[in-house]
């Protein structure tokens, strides 16, 4: 049994990573959640489908994501893609080609949510 603040493999072979994690990474998804928060994975899940349409993500391109990396780290993906909506072009070819990077075992989650953890901490641009 995982413990609960360790990352643990998923679908695809893919690590996924504590809710709270993606959270503090990426904010701007709870907006999308039931009663505008995220609580739960479900939550992040339907909140996904939501940024997925918003983004203008077809449900195909998603739907795939989900067969391969699992539906809790497609929707980290998405929750990802939407805190950096402003510098992808087409969220839906970005996904996409994650989607095939993550079938053949060269994309991880983990550094892009940890860039996402640095851009958004309270701290950035302090040091030393």
């Amino acid at each position: 049994m995982p413990a609960a603040n360790s990352a643990s493999v998923a679908g695809g072979g893919l690590r996924s990573f504590p809710l709270g994690l993606v959270l503090q990474a990426c904010p701007e998804i709870t907006a999308y959640g039931p009663q505008g928060s995220v609580g739960t994975w479900r939550d992040l899940m339907a909140a996904a489908v939501v940024v997925r349409s918003m983004l203008g993500v077809s449900p195909s391109a998603y739907e795939q994501a989900c067969e391969v990396m699992g539906p809790e780290n497609a929707a980290t993906v998405i929750a990802c893609v939407l805190e950096r909506a402003g510098h992808i072009n087409s969220a839906g070819g970005y996904l996409r080609d994650l989607t095939r990077r993550a079938e053949r075992g060269e994309f991880a989650i983990g550094p892009m949510l940890m860039a996402l953890v640095r851009t958004n901490s309270p701290i950035r641009g302090k040091t030393g």
